[in-house]
Protein backbone atom coordinates (compact mmCIF):
# COMPACT_ATOMS: atom_id res chain seq x y z
CA UNK A 1 0.00 0.00 0.00
CA UNK A 2 1.48 3.37 -1.05
CA UNK A 3 1.81 6.14 1.50
CA UNK A 4 -0.68 8.97 1.11
CA UNK A 5 -1.69 12.12 2.91
CA UNK A 6 -4.00 10.12 5.12
CA UNK A 7 -1.30 7.73 6.27
CA UNK A 8 0.72 8.64 9.35
CA UNK A 9 4.44 8.36 8.60
CA UNK A 10 5.61 10.32 11.64
CA UNK A 11 8.40 8.81 13.74
CA UNK A 12 5.98 8.13 16.59
CA UNK A 13 3.82 5.95 14.34
CA UNK A 14 6.46 3.21 14.51
CA UNK A 15 5.22 2.36 18.00
CA UNK A 16 1.72 1.75 16.64
CA UNK A 17 3.20 -0.52 14.00
CA UNK A 18 5.07 -2.36 16.74
CA UNK A 19 1.88 -2.63 18.82
CA UNK A 20 0.01 -4.13 15.86
CA UNK A 21 2.86 -6.61 15.33
CA UNK A 22 2.82 -7.57 19.00
CA UNK A 23 -0.96 -8.06 18.86
CA UNK A 24 -0.71 -10.25 15.74
CA UNK A 25 2.03 -12.43 17.20
CA UNK A 26 0.32 -12.65 20.59
CA UNK A 27 -3.02 -13.68 19.08
CA UNK A 28 -1.39 -16.50 17.15
CA UNK A 29 0.86 -17.41 20.08
CA UNK A 30 -2.20 -17.97 22.28
CA UNK A 31 -3.04 -20.71 19.79
CA UNK A 32 0.31 -22.39 19.10
CA UNK A 33 1.71 -21.96 22.64
CA UNK A 34 -1.61 -22.18 24.48
CA UNK A 35 -3.13 -25.28 22.92
CA UNK A 36 -0.29 -27.49 24.28
CA UNK A 37 -1.16 -26.15 27.74
CA UNK A 38 -4.39 -28.16 27.40
CA UNK A 39 -2.43 -31.34 26.63
CA UNK A 40 -3.72 -33.24 29.67
CA UNK A 41 -7.33 -32.28 28.88
CA UNK A 42 -6.83 -32.97 25.19
CA UNK A 43 -5.46 -36.42 25.92
CA UNK A 44 -8.67 -37.22 27.83
CA UNK A 45 -11.19 -35.35 25.67
CA UNK A 46 -9.93 -36.72 22.35
CA UNK A 47 -8.98 -40.13 23.86
CA UNK A 48 -5.35 -40.00 22.75
CA UNK A 49 -2.25 -41.83 23.90
CA UNK A 50 1.05 -39.97 24.40
CA UNK A 51 2.39 -40.79 20.94
CA UNK A 52 -0.75 -39.55 19.18
CA UNK A 53 -0.87 -36.50 21.44
CA UNK A 54 2.69 -35.66 20.44
CA UNK A 55 1.79 -36.04 16.77
CA UNK A 56 -1.21 -33.70 16.84
CA UNK A 57 0.61 -31.11 18.94
CA UNK A 58 3.47 -31.19 16.45
CA UNK A 59 1.28 -30.78 13.37
CA UNK A 60 0.64 -27.11 14.02
CA UNK A 61 4.40 -26.57 14.21
CA UNK A 62 4.82 -28.50 10.96
CA UNK A 63 2.28 -26.24 9.27
CA UNK A 64 4.15 -23.15 10.42
CA UNK A 65 7.49 -24.63 9.31
CA UNK A 66 6.21 -25.42 5.81
CA UNK A 67 4.64 -21.99 5.31
CA UNK A 68 7.15 -19.63 6.93
CA UNK A 69 9.56 -19.25 4.01
CA UNK A 70 6.80 -18.74 1.38
CA UNK A 71 5.15 -16.17 3.67
CA UNK A 72 8.51 -14.45 4.16
CA UNK A 73 9.14 -14.24 0.41
CA UNK A 74 5.62 -12.88 -0.12
CA UNK A 75 6.20 -10.31 2.63
CA UNK A 76 9.31 -8.97 0.89
CA UNK A 77 7.37 -8.82 -2.39
CA UNK A 78 3.93 -7.58 -1.24
CA UNK A 79 4.70 -5.79 2.02
CA UNK A 80 3.68 -6.37 5.62
CA UNK A 81 0.06 -5.20 5.52
CA UNK A 82 -1.40 -7.55 2.85
CA UNK A 83 0.30 -10.59 4.37
CA UNK A 84 -0.84 -9.83 7.91
CA UNK A 85 -4.44 -9.18 6.86
CA UNK A 86 -4.62 -12.28 4.68
CA UNK A 87 -2.97 -14.57 7.21
CA UNK A 88 -4.84 -13.41 10.30
CA UNK A 89 -8.23 -13.44 8.58
CA UNK A 90 -7.70 -16.92 7.18
CA UNK A 91 -6.43 -18.22 10.54
CA UNK A 92 -9.56 -16.92 12.26
CA UNK A 93 -11.70 -18.72 9.67
CA UNK A 94 -9.77 -21.98 10.17
CA UNK A 95 -10.29 -21.80 13.94
CA UNK A 96 -14.03 -21.26 13.46
CA UNK A 97 -13.99 -24.39 11.29
CA UNK A 98 -12.28 -26.31 14.09
CA UNK A 99 -14.89 -25.13 16.58
CA UNK A 100 -17.59 -26.52 14.30
CA UNK A 101 -15.95 -29.74 13.10
CA UNK A 102 -13.04 -30.74 15.35
CA UNK A 103 -14.28 -30.27 18.93
CA UNK A 104 -15.51 -33.16 21.12
CA UNK A 105 -19.02 -32.78 22.44
CA UNK A 106 -20.45 -35.20 24.99
CA UNK A 107 -19.93 -38.70 23.70
CA UNK A 108 -19.09 -37.45 20.21
CA UNK A 109 -15.33 -37.42 19.66
CA UNK A 110 -14.11 -36.22 16.25
CA UNK A 111 -11.62 -38.38 14.42
CA UNK A 112 -7.94 -37.72 14.72
CA UNK A 113 -7.92 -36.66 11.05
CA UNK A 114 -10.18 -33.66 11.79
CA UNK A 115 -8.09 -32.53 14.76
CA UNK A 116 -4.77 -33.07 13.02
CA UNK A 117 -5.74 -31.43 9.73
CA UNK A 118 -7.29 -28.48 11.58
CA UNK A 119 -4.14 -27.82 13.61
CA UNK A 120 -2.00 -28.24 10.49
CA UNK A 121 -4.13 -25.67 8.62
CA UNK A 122 -3.97 -23.21 11.51
CA UNK A 123 -0.18 -23.51 11.42
CA UNK A 124 0.00 -23.04 7.64
CA UNK A 125 -2.05 -19.84 7.78
CA UNK A 126 -0.85 -18.41 11.08
CA UNK A 127 2.80 -18.62 10.04
CA UNK A 128 2.20 -15.40 8.12
CA UNK A 129 2.47 -13.20 11.21
CA UNK A 130 6.10 -13.91 12.08
CA UNK A 131 8.03 -12.66 9.06
CA UNK A 132 5.59 -9.85 8.25
CA UNK A 133 5.67 -8.26 11.70
CA UNK A 134 9.46 -8.71 11.89
CA UNK A 135 10.01 -6.95 8.58
CA UNK A 136 7.81 -4.08 9.79
CA UNK A 137 10.15 -3.59 12.74
CA UNK A 138 13.19 -3.53 10.46
CA UNK A 139 11.76 -0.88 8.10
CA UNK A 140 10.30 1.37 10.82
CA UNK A 141 13.06 1.25 13.47
CA UNK A 142 16.68 2.41 13.26
CA UNK A 143 19.65 0.20 14.10
CA UNK A 144 20.15 1.61 17.60
CA UNK A 145 16.66 0.56 18.72
CA UNK A 146 15.91 -2.51 16.60
CA UNK A 147 17.08 -4.92 19.26
CA UNK A 148 14.64 -3.45 21.76
CA UNK A 149 11.81 -3.24 19.21
CA UNK A 150 12.33 -6.79 17.96
CA UNK A 151 12.55 -8.09 21.52
CA UNK A 152 9.31 -6.31 22.41
CA UNK A 153 7.75 -7.93 19.36
CA UNK A 154 9.10 -11.29 20.50
CA UNK A 155 7.53 -10.81 23.94
CA UNK A 156 4.26 -11.45 22.12
CA UNK A 157 5.13 -15.15 22.01
CA UNK A 158 5.45 -15.67 25.79
CA UNK A 159 2.65 -13.12 26.34
CA UNK A 160 0.36 -15.22 24.19
CA UNK A 161 1.66 -18.36 25.88
CA UNK A 162 0.92 -16.90 29.32
CA UNK A 163 -2.59 -15.94 28.27
CA UNK A 164 -3.03 -19.39 26.78
CA UNK A 165 -1.82 -21.09 29.96
CA UNK A 166 -4.19 -19.00 32.06
CA UNK A 167 -7.25 -19.07 29.82
CA UNK A 168 -7.33 -22.09 27.54
CA UNK A 169 -7.30 -24.93 30.11
CA UNK A 170 -10.05 -23.18 32.09
CA UNK A 171 -12.14 -22.48 28.97
CA UNK A 172 -11.69 -26.03 27.63
CA UNK A 173 -12.51 -27.57 31.01
CA UNK A 174 -15.58 -25.44 31.71
CA UNK A 175 -17.01 -24.65 28.27
CA UNK A 176 -15.43 -27.23 25.96
CA UNK A 177 -12.96 -27.18 23.09
CA UNK A 178 -15.42 -25.50 20.70
CA UNK A 179 -15.51 -22.41 22.92
CA UNK A 180 -11.72 -22.50 23.14
CA UNK A 181 -11.30 -22.51 19.35
CA UNK A 182 -13.91 -19.76 19.05
CA UNK A 183 -11.99 -17.58 21.52
CA UNK A 184 -8.79 -18.07 19.52
CA UNK A 185 -10.61 -17.08 16.31
CA UNK A 186 -11.88 -13.87 17.94
CA UNK A 187 -8.35 -12.92 19.05
CA UNK A 188 -7.00 -13.37 15.50
CA UNK A 189 -9.84 -11.28 14.06
CA UNK A 190 -9.20 -8.49 16.58
CA UNK A 191 -5.49 -8.39 15.77
CA UNK A 192 -6.35 -8.23 12.04
CA UNK A 193 -8.34 -5.06 12.76
CA UNK A 194 -5.30 -3.48 14.44
CA UNK A 195 -3.10 -4.43 11.47
CA UNK A 196 -5.63 -2.89 9.10
CA UNK A 197 -5.65 0.34 11.10
CA UNK A 198 -1.93 0.81 11.75
CA UNK A 199 0.36 -1.29 9.56
CA UNK A 200 1.58 0.22 6.29
CA UNK A 201 4.87 0.94 4.55
CA UNK A 202 6.65 4.08 5.82
CA UNK A 203 7.28 7.05 3.57
CA UNK A 204 10.58 6.77 1.64
CA UNK A 205 12.24 9.40 3.84
CA UNK A 206 11.27 7.54 7.02
CA UNK A 207 12.45 4.24 5.58
CA UNK A 208 15.83 5.74 4.64
CA UNK A 209 16.21 7.03 8.20
CA UNK A 210 15.47 3.60 9.63
CA UNK A 211 17.78 1.84 7.17
CA UNK A 212 20.85 4.06 6.72
CA UNK A 213 22.82 3.88 3.50
CA UNK A 214 25.77 2.19 5.18
CA UNK A 215 23.72 -0.71 6.53
CA UNK A 216 23.92 -3.22 3.69
CA UNK A 217 23.04 -6.91 3.72
CA UNK A 218 25.80 -9.43 4.18
CA UNK A 219 25.33 -10.65 0.57
CA UNK A 220 23.73 -8.85 -2.34
CA UNK A 221 22.29 -12.09 -3.81
CA UNK A 222 20.06 -12.65 -0.79
CA UNK A 223 20.00 -14.59 2.49
CA UNK A 224 19.13 -17.90 0.82
CA UNK A 225 22.70 -18.04 -0.53
CA UNK A 226 24.48 -16.77 2.57
CA UNK A 227 26.16 -19.54 4.56
CA UNK A 228 26.40 -17.41 7.70
CA UNK A 229 22.66 -16.75 7.61
CA UNK A 230 22.05 -20.49 7.32
CA UNK A 231 24.34 -21.23 10.29
CA UNK A 232 22.49 -18.73 12.45
CA UNK A 233 19.16 -20.12 11.24
CA UNK A 234 20.25 -23.65 12.19
CA UNK A 235 21.47 -22.51 15.62
CA UNK A 236 18.18 -20.72 16.30
CA UNK A 237 16.17 -23.81 15.35
CA UNK A 238 18.21 -26.25 17.43
CA UNK A 239 18.17 -24.00 20.50
CA UNK A 240 14.36 -24.02 20.28
CA UNK A 241 14.19 -27.80 20.89
CA UNK A 242 14.50 -27.57 24.70
CA UNK A 243 12.06 -24.64 24.69
CA UNK A 244 9.43 -26.66 22.83
CA UNK A 245 10.07 -29.63 25.11
CA UNK A 246 9.00 -27.44 28.04
CA UNK A 247 6.06 -25.88 26.19
CA UNK A 248 4.66 -29.08 24.66
CA UNK A 249 5.27 -31.67 27.40
CA UNK A 250 6.08 -29.58 30.47
CA UNK A 251 2.49 -29.89 31.67
CA UNK A 252 2.56 -33.65 31.14
CA UNK A 253 5.89 -33.91 33.01
CA UNK A 254 4.58 -31.99 36.02
CA UNK A 255 1.31 -33.94 36.03
CA UNK A 256 2.58 -37.49 35.43
CA UNK A 257 6.03 -37.35 37.04
CA UNK A 258 5.72 -34.47 39.50
CA UNK A 259 2.11 -35.31 40.54
CA UNK A 260 1.32 -31.59 40.55
CA UNK A 261 -2.26 -30.30 40.37
CA UNK A 262 -3.69 -28.32 37.45
CA UNK A 263 -3.48 -25.03 39.37
CA UNK A 264 0.22 -25.51 40.15
CA UNK A 265 0.91 -26.57 36.55
CA UNK A 266 -0.88 -23.54 35.12
CA UNK A 267 0.97 -21.25 37.53
CA UNK A 268 4.36 -22.74 36.60
CA UNK A 269 3.78 -22.41 32.87
CA UNK A 270 2.50 -18.86 33.31
CA UNK A 271 5.68 -17.98 35.22
CA UNK A 272 7.72 -19.40 32.31
CA UNK A 273 5.94 -17.17 29.82
CA UNK A 274 5.97 -14.01 31.93
CA UNK A 275 9.62 -14.53 32.84
CA UNK A 276 10.52 -15.05 29.19
CA UNK A 277 8.64 -11.91 28.24
CA UNK A 278 10.51 -9.79 30.79
CA UNK A 279 13.88 -11.28 29.82
CA UNK A 280 13.29 -10.62 26.12
CA UNK A 281 12.65 -6.92 26.69
CA UNK A 282 15.64 -6.59 29.02
CA UNK A 283 17.96 -8.50 26.70
CA UNK A 284 16.97 -6.44 23.66
CA UNK A 285 17.73 -3.17 25.41
CA UNK A 286 20.90 -4.50 27.04
CA UNK A 287 22.39 -5.83 23.80
CA UNK A 288 21.44 -2.64 21.92
CA UNK A 289 23.54 -0.68 24.38
CA UNK A 290 26.48 -3.09 24.53
CA UNK A 291 26.32 -4.34 20.92
CA UNK A 292 27.08 -7.86 22.07
CA UNK A 293 24.26 -9.93 20.56
CA UNK A 294 26.40 -12.95 19.55
CA UNK A 295 28.00 -13.18 23.01
CA UNK A 296 24.56 -13.01 24.66
CA UNK A 297 23.24 -15.81 22.42
CA UNK A 298 26.18 -18.04 23.31
CA UNK A 299 25.69 -17.34 27.04
CA UNK A 300 22.00 -18.32 26.84
CA UNK A 301 22.93 -21.54 25.06
CA UNK A 302 25.57 -22.48 27.65
CA UNK A 303 23.30 -21.69 30.60
CA UNK A 304 20.54 -23.78 29.02
CA UNK A 305 22.92 -26.74 28.85
CA UNK A 306 23.59 -26.45 32.58
CA UNK A 307 19.94 -25.99 33.59
CA UNK A 308 18.55 -28.88 31.55
CA UNK A 309 21.36 -31.14 32.72
CA UNK A 310 20.38 -30.28 36.29
CA UNK A 311 16.72 -31.01 35.46
CA UNK A 312 17.72 -34.42 34.10
CA UNK A 313 19.68 -35.14 37.28
CA UNK A 314 16.73 -34.08 39.43
CA UNK A 315 14.37 -36.31 37.44
CA UNK A 316 16.80 -39.20 37.92
CA UNK A 317 16.81 -38.52 41.67
CA UNK A 318 13.01 -38.55 41.61
CA UNK A 319 13.01 -41.95 39.93
CA UNK A 320 15.46 -43.30 42.52
CA UNK A 321 13.25 -41.98 45.33
CA UNK A 322 10.21 -43.74 43.88
CA UNK A 323 8.41 -40.56 42.83
CA UNK A 324 8.35 -36.82 43.31
CA UNK A 325 6.70 -35.49 46.43
CA UNK A 326 7.05 -32.56 48.82
CA UNK A 327 10.33 -30.65 48.46
CA UNK A 328 11.37 -32.60 45.36
CA UNK A 329 8.15 -31.64 43.58
CA UNK A 330 8.75 -27.98 44.43
CA UNK A 331 12.32 -28.23 43.11
CA UNK A 332 11.10 -29.82 39.88
CA UNK A 333 8.53 -27.08 39.32
CA UNK A 334 11.03 -24.32 40.09
CA UNK A 335 13.83 -25.74 37.94
CA UNK A 336 11.50 -26.43 35.01
CA UNK A 337 10.27 -22.82 35.17
CA UNK A 338 13.83 -21.45 35.35
CA UNK A 339 14.95 -23.64 32.46
CA UNK A 340 11.98 -22.56 30.37
CA UNK A 341 12.66 -18.88 31.00
CA UNK A 342 16.35 -19.18 30.10
CA UNK A 343 15.75 -21.07 26.88
CA UNK A 344 13.03 -18.58 25.84
CA UNK A 345 14.88 -15.35 26.63
CA UNK A 346 17.04 -14.93 23.53
CA UNK A 347 14.63 -14.86 20.57
CA UNK A 348 14.42 -11.10 20.02
CA UNK A 349 18.20 -10.76 20.10
CA UNK A 350 18.70 -13.65 17.67
CA UNK A 351 16.08 -12.39 15.23
CA UNK A 352 17.56 -8.89 15.30
CA UNK A 353 21.01 -10.28 14.59
CA UNK A 354 19.65 -12.37 11.73
CA UNK A 355 17.61 -9.54 10.17
CA UNK A 356 20.58 -7.15 10.46
CA UNK A 357 22.82 -9.68 8.75
CA UNK A 358 20.33 -10.14 5.89
CA UNK A 359 19.41 -6.44 5.51
CA UNK A 360 16.05 -4.74 6.10
CA UNK A 361 14.87 -5.20 2.51
CA UNK A 362 15.25 -8.98 2.80
CA UNK A 363 14.36 -9.36 6.46
CA UNK A 364 11.09 -11.14 5.62
CA UNK A 365 12.95 -13.90 3.79
CA UNK A 366 15.58 -14.29 6.53
CA UNK A 367 12.98 -14.40 9.29
CA UNK A 368 10.97 -16.87 7.24
CA UNK A 369 14.06 -19.09 7.03
CA UNK A 370 14.52 -18.88 10.80
CA UNK A 371 10.89 -19.62 11.55
CA UNK A 372 10.93 -22.57 9.16
CA UNK A 373 13.80 -23.97 11.20
CA UNK A 374 12.10 -23.11 14.50
CA UNK A 375 8.76 -24.68 13.69
CA UNK A 376 10.25 -27.74 12.03
CA UNK A 377 11.80 -28.31 15.45
CA UNK A 378 8.40 -27.47 16.97
CA UNK A 379 6.96 -30.38 14.94
CA UNK A 380 9.76 -32.85 15.67
CA UNK A 381 10.12 -32.16 19.40
CA UNK A 382 6.69 -33.34 20.63
CA UNK A 383 6.85 -36.16 18.10
CA UNK A 384 10.13 -37.44 19.54
CA UNK A 385 9.51 -36.98 23.26
CA UNK A 386 7.15 -39.98 23.66
CA UNK A 387 9.82 -42.23 22.13
CA UNK A 388 12.45 -40.90 24.54
CA UNK A 389 10.01 -41.47 27.40
CA UNK A 390 9.47 -45.06 26.32
CA UNK A 391 13.23 -45.60 26.03
CA UNK A 392 14.44 -44.17 29.36
CA UNK A 393 11.89 -41.79 30.83
CA UNK A 394 12.11 -38.11 31.75
CA UNK A 395 15.84 -38.03 32.62
CA UNK A 396 16.64 -38.86 28.99
CA UNK A 397 14.18 -36.24 27.69
CA UNK A 398 15.89 -33.44 29.61
CA UNK A 399 19.38 -34.75 28.86
CA UNK A 400 18.63 -34.64 25.13
CA UNK A 401 17.28 -31.10 25.62
CA UNK A 402 20.62 -30.14 27.18
CA UNK A 403 22.48 -31.76 24.28
CA UNK A 404 20.46 -29.69 21.78
CA UNK A 405 21.38 -26.48 23.59
CA UNK A 406 25.02 -27.56 23.43
CA UNK A 407 24.78 -28.35 19.71
CA UNK A 408 23.47 -24.82 19.03
CA UNK A 409 26.47 -23.18 20.70
CA UNK A 410 29.08 -23.60 17.88
CA UNK A 411 26.50 -22.58 15.25
CA UNK A 412 25.72 -19.35 17.06
CA UNK A 413 29.45 -18.72 17.56
CA UNK A 414 30.23 -19.36 13.88
CA UNK A 415 27.59 -16.85 12.76
CA UNK A 416 29.48 -13.96 14.36
CA UNK A 417 32.72 -12.89 12.64
CA UNK A 418 34.99 -9.93 13.33
CA UNK A 419 34.19 -8.60 9.87
CA UNK A 420 30.52 -8.35 10.74
CA UNK A 421 31.30 -6.41 13.90
CA UNK A 422 33.47 -4.04 11.86
CA UNK A 423 30.78 -3.52 9.25
CA UNK A 424 28.12 -2.86 11.87
CA UNK A 425 30.34 -0.32 13.64
CA UNK A 426 31.10 1.46 10.37
CA UNK A 427 27.39 1.55 9.44
CA UNK A 428 26.52 2.97 12.83
CA UNK A 429 29.16 5.68 12.61
CA UNK A 430 27.95 6.73 9.15
CA UNK A 431 24.37 6.96 10.39
CA UNK A 432 25.14 9.23 13.37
Amino acid sequence: MKPSARIDSSPSHRWKVLAAGVAANAAFSVAFSGIPMTAVLMRTGYRLDNATLGLVLGLMGLGIAVSELPWGLLTDRWGDRPVLLTGLGATAAALVGMACLAAPSGSQVPGIDWLGSGLLLVGLLGGSVNGASGRAVMVWFAEGERGLAMSIRQTAVPLGGALGALLLPAVALRFGFAAMYGLLAALCALSALLAWAWVHEPAPSAQRAASPIGAKPARQDGPLRDARVWRLVAGIGILCAPQFAVLSFGTVFLHDFGHAGLAAIAAAMTVVQIGAMAMRVWSGRWTDRRRNRPAYLRACSLLSVLLFSALAALALAGEAAGGASGPLRALLIGLLALSGICVSAWHGVAYTELATLAGAARAGTALGMANTSVFLVCFLTPLGIPHLLALRGWPLVWLVAAACAGAALPLLAAAAKPAQAKASKAALSRST
